[in-house]
């Protein structure tokens, strides 16, 4: 990516432009370069911060999402933040409900693109041909629409990151951790806006999530990407953006 880490106080993150403050999260195997379209796109209207969430280094004894979430939480306070909007992929959408219902007095609206938090269908309890890269690069292309999003690049980051045994025994924890962390009956808690901008092709967190995750939030809005997976942001990004953009004027710019 062509913005700089910044590492202060045990936390890591990039931040870009001025204004309403976004706060993005990526996914459980996701990174920053997730989401450089989204960066790109509002970095000149909006204040632009993306933390890198501590799956690798957090106690693995209470690793799981409500750790995650209290990260979050102490990252926010550090950066004297408040009322932001959260935008979350797959795991990181789950932690951004779970953030939400313990303090949503720090969030002025939410996007869930891909959300855990009801149902997925990851990886599952283990990586049995991890050290197989064709099995790796077949479970990769699974995330997407089309293959060929899944480049070179991404494939041999998860690979790498799948035979690291220290990394892949984190990311199954963390894994499980999201599968036994069902929100259904906290989410009606959750009253600020809320857009889902979702996958009609997501083989890891089906349609019918994301139509039960709009009918169980109050005030949610529901937007299909077509010829799309699981990271609409980084498969389809200007559909994205423009759901997002819309979105964002709704209820920031009124």
């Amino acid at each position: 990516m062509s913005y700089p880490i910044i590492e202060e106080e045990g936390f890591k993150y990039i931040e870009a432009g001025k204004g309403e403050t976004l706060v993005l999260l990526h996914g459980l195997m996701g990174a920053l370069s997730n989401w450089e379209p989204v960066i790109e796109r509002f970095k000149d209207r909006y204040h632009v911060v993306v933390p890198i969430l501590p799956i690798y280094e957090l106690p693995i004894l209470t690793l799981g999402v409500k750790a995650l979430s209290r990260y979050v939480h102490r990252f926010l306070k550090f950066k004297n933040f408040s009322q932001v909007v959260l935008i979350g992929n797959s795991l990181g959408g789950h932690v951004g409900l779970v953030f939400t219902v313990a303090h949503q007095e720090f969030v002025k609206a939410l996007v869930l693109t891909g959300s855990s938090g009801l149902y997925e269908n990851a990886f599952g309890g283990s990586f049995p041909k991890r050290e197989n890269y064709e099995y790796i690069k077949e479970k990769v292309e699974f995330t997407f629409y089309d293959p060929a999003t899944a480049t070179k690049e991404l494939v041999d980051d998860v690979f790498k990151t799948v035979n690291d045994r220290s990394r892949v025994i984190r990311i199954l924890t963390m894994a499980k951790s999201a599968i036994r962390h069902n929100m259904s009956k906290e989410l009606s808690k959750i009253t600020i806006p809320i857009s889902l901008i979702w996958g009609a092709n997501d083989r890891v967190t089906p349609p019918e999530v994301a139509t039960e995750f709009h009918h169980l939030l109050p005030n949610s809005e529901l937007n299909w990407v077509e010829k799309c997976g699981h990271a609409p942001m980084m498969e389809q990004p200007e559909i994205f953006n423009n759901y997002l953009e819309k979105f964002l004027e709704r209820i920031l710019l009124k």
